[in-house]
């Protein structure tokens, strides 16, 4: 009889070291079944943001779906409306890092670009803000000579920076749902898949 944590059946093994490939085979398949979940988890996290202010003019949720609206009437590719709609769900957990948080999440799913983009966008956004708290607004400028210095600081100048007005007109958590069911339904890269995986993954 299942406890409510899973299936009844468990792998038997009280270390690792003696773990067997029939335990890895039952924990795969579970993990295979929690997987599919993920999307649902993503976005209930990101519903923590509404009501959270922190003081600025909008919520956090707001922030999110204003910032990902901008991008998707802008004519952004569905992966890239992703990335914005999710670059702050870290707020909660992260609040010294947050973009480390969005970041690790869209990575098994996203391109290298985007990637980095959601990694390093604090920074980048810091460009319109840090000189008030006593901190170097020309930070990213360390970025300078990266590839995606101009991608990253272009999502901070169009999407995130203007993202905080009160009267914008947002499209709905449940407008973004679908796509962010379809970006994260199939990881690109992980350090659990094989070669072949990875490879049928990316064709």
């Amino acid at each position: 009889m299942a406890d409510g944590h899973g299936s009844a059946k468990r792998a038997g093994f009280k270390s690792f070291a003696e773990s067997t490939e029939e335990d890895w085979a039952l924990i795969s398949a579970e993990a295979g079944a929690f997987n599919k979940g993920l999307a649902d988890r993503v976005l209930e996290h990101l519903r923590l943001l509404s009501g959270d202010y922190g003081g600025f003019p909008v919520d956090r949720l707001t922030h999110s779906l204003q910032t990902a609206t901008r991008a998707y009437r802008d004519g952004r590719d569905e992966e890239y409306v992703v990335c914005a709609l999710l670059h702050d769900i870290g707020d909660t957990l992260g609040s010294f890092n947050h973009p480390d948080i969005a970041a690790a999440i869209l990575k098994p799913f996203v391109s290298e670009q985007n990637h980095w983009m959601v990694a390093n966008h604090g920074i980048f956004q810091g460009y319109y803000f840090f000189h008030h708290l006593g901190l170097d607004r020309h930070m990213r400028d360390q970025f300078r000579d990266h590839p995606h210095f101009e991608y990253t600081a272009q999502f901070c100048h169009l999407y995130d920076q203007p993202a905080f007005d009160p009267d914008y007109e947002s499209e709905t958590l449940e407008f973004f749902e679908p796509m962010v069911r379809r970006v994260m339904a199939r990881p690109r890269q992980s350090v659990y898949m094989t070669e072949d995986e990875a490879g049928s993954a990316a064709s």
